[in-house]
């Protein structure tokens, strides 16, 4: 696809010196179209690009009744992320239905994550056939075909004098090819998002552009200037040649109080080191807005002034009920009313049974056995090749994280499905990523290690104290693995050993204790085999360990065909005894949050003496737990 090159026509009275420009931004929309809840089958106000759509137009007429020109671009994410977009993909349906949403809101660019090639290149390029408007990469090399590195937008002045010309460009997160080495590795490089964004500007500006708009599909973290950084959205909005930043990738908000207290960001405002960014949240729940106004500068243009807003679709009361600000455009929900139907009539399937309620309310800190289900669905998928690899007699484990853990992304995200009748909604609800199989060769002490890592997720705690925070607010869950096959205790009195980032500061810091397989004492010289997902095999959340061990050569299966194929088998469930376990710590009580639904649970984590503390205004549960 060419670039956009339109001229726009804007009314108004402006003069001819000032113009002003609304960005109107969406990211992370993660395949939510409909304001629907594929897992639990139910309407979902909070979230679907249906709602958000009826904010773009209202927007969009507010600043073209004042004169004002107006963009409209994704942050990428979008192809990824409800069971709705695997449909999309199986089917082969055309035109994808993301691509049927941009045209009909009229977008004018859209930029690429991380997670819009967990289909992998080909697949993109297939989905992309039907792009409205450029599809943008400024980072990536050797590009699948529809995507551009660069994009222009052109706005007539008022007077008819001449017109203003908009860069864009786009970047995502060098990590990518690591967590999607199986359908990357090899093909692309992905360079430094700050060095590709400084470069690409520059020649933007340089090729007669006034202004440059980033799409940064990455977050904001203060240590953004080290070299392949994942979250560096401050290093970008610090560039000379960059005037405005749609940010993304971590779900949070910008303006707002996620960001408060970084160096340089003004989170209030929505400003960083003076340039207007926004992160309009995750999965449609929020739109973003940058209003430009712009002053002639000798030939050119420069930004004036800037304000940075988001308009939510939904917002929860004091009662902690959700309530909805807008209703779902109709025209939109018309159009995407077909597929919608269709991926609920498929999610119906049966696949099997389930001996008890499947749920992950306690995941991060008690059982799960919707974990254990997904690990022994991925060890059962693998032994055939173990076997004949000839290592059937090696310890196996199996590592899983939990999908859906609440924290940011709300307190309706947790796996929850009744005992009873399995359908291929209940199997998405098990594992909601694209990831595929992998088999791993370790020695116990790189296991000693990734099991270190994980229990780097939980704050340090005192030996004594009540109340104390458990979690980060903004806890990842997706890196928190559990090892099963073995037994193990977790001691958060100790320091982490790991840092977020996978180095290790705390060398003498062991959390992890008295890890046993089969009832001994592992040696750390000795092999082992641990079947885990192709995210962490590829060293996502940064578990080196995992991305530096060699692979056994296995046919490619999707961790949801094994879960499926494995309900579907009708096995004897194995017995579940929870892997690990806090150590004891009888002074010590802590506070965790959960969902709602988990208040007539308790009992599953009745050695903690759970205390139910109700529901926040934020419509989490909080419990009090004796450790």
């Amino acid at each position: 696809m060419t670039e956009k090159d339109a001229l726009e026509q804007t009314p108004g009275d402006q003069v001819s010196d000032q113009f002003g420009l609304r960005i109107l931004a969406t990211t992370d929309l993660h395949m939510h179209l409909l304001s629907h809840n594929y897992y639990t089958d139910q309407p979902d106000a909070t979230t679907g690009l249906v709602r958000t759509a009826t904010l773009i137009r209202r927007a969009r007429a507010e600043a073209q009744a004042a004169g004002h020109g107006v963009l409209l671009v994704d942050n990428g994410d979008s192809l990824q992320g409800t069971p709705m977009g695997e449909i999309a993909v199986d089917h082969d349906t055309r035109p994808h239905p993301m691509m049927q949403a941009f045209a009909e809101l009229g977008y004018d660019a859209v930029g690429l994550g991380n997670h819009d090639f967990d289909f992998g290149p080909d697949v993109l390029t297939r989905i992309l056939r039907d792009a409205p408007c450029p599809a943008l990469c400024s980072n990536l090399t050797d590009l699948p075909n529809g995507v551009q590195p660069t994009a222009r937008r052109r706005f007539a002045l008022p007077d008819g004098s001449g017109h203003i010309t908009v860069g864009l460009l786009s970047v995502l997160p060098p990590q990518t090819l690591n967590w999607n080495a199986h359908h990357m590795a090899g093909r692309f490089i992905i360079e430094d998002m700050v060095d590709a964004t400084r470069r690409t500007a520059a020649a933007l500006k340089k090729d007669g552009c006034d202004l440059v708009v980033v799409l940064a599909h990455t977050g904001l973290e203060t240590d953004c200037n080290k070299i392949a950084a994942e979250n560096a959205g401050i290093g970008i909005a610090a560039l000379d040649d960059v005037d405005a930043v749609v940010t993304g990738h971590t779900h949070l908000h910008l303006p707002g109080p996620a960001h408060a207290g970084l160096d340089g960001v003004d989170a209030e405002r929505g400003l960083v080191h003076g340039t207007a960014v926004v992160m309009p949240g995750y999965a449609g729940s929020h739109l973003g807005l940058i209003d430009l106004t712009l002053e002639r500068q000798g030939t050119g243009w420069r930004v004036r002034s800037s304000t940075v807003a988001l308009r939510a679709v939904a917002a929860t009361g004091p009662d902690g009920r959700i309530h909805p600000n807008v209703l779902p455009d109709p025209a939109l929900n018309d159009a995407l009313a077909p597929l919608h139907c269709e991926t609920r009539k498929v999610l119906q399937t049966p696949v099997g049974r389930a001996e008890r309620r499947l749920h992950s309310y306690f995941t991060l800190f008690g059982p799960d056995h919707g974990l254990a289900l997904v690990a022994s669905a991925q060890a059962h998928a693998m032994a055939p090749f173990i076997a004949a690899a000839g290592l059937g007699d090696l310890p196996i484990l199996s590592a899983a994280a939990p999908c859906k853990f609440g924290a940011r992304s709300g307190p309706g995200v947790y796996t929850d499905v009744p005992k009873g009748p399995i359908t291929l909604r209940h199997i998405s609800d098990l594992n909601v990523f694209v990831d595929e199989i992998r088999v791993l060769r370790v020695t116990f002490a790189e296991v000693l290690e990734w099991l270190e890592m994980s229990a780097s997720l939980f704050l340090a705690l005192p030996r004594q104290g009540t109340d104390l925070p458990l979690l980060p607010d903004d806890v990842a869950g997706y890196n928190f693995d559990v090892l099963h096959g073995l037994r193990y205790r977790i001691d958060p009195t100790q320091p982490a050993r790991y840092n977020p980032e996978g180095d290790i500061i705390a060398p003498d810091a062991r959390r992890v204790r008295d890890v046993t397989f089969n009832g001994s004492p592992v040696r750390p010289e000795d092999p082992a085999l641990v079947v885990a997902n192709s995210y962490r095999a590829g060293g996502g959340g940064q578990f080196r360990m995992a991305m530096n061990a060699p692979a056994l050569t296995t046919d490619p299966i999707e961790v949801f065909d094994a879960v499926r194929a494995y309900v579907e088998a009708a096995p004897e469930w194995p017995r579940y005894r929870p892997p690990w376990r806090f150590s004891d710590l009888p002074g010590v009580s802590v506070l965790v949050e959960t969902g709602a639904g988990a208040g007539g649970l308790l009992d599953d984590i009745d050695t903690f003496q759970p205390e139910d503390l109700g529901l926040r205004p934020d419509g989490f549960r909080r419990l009090r737990l004796h450790l």
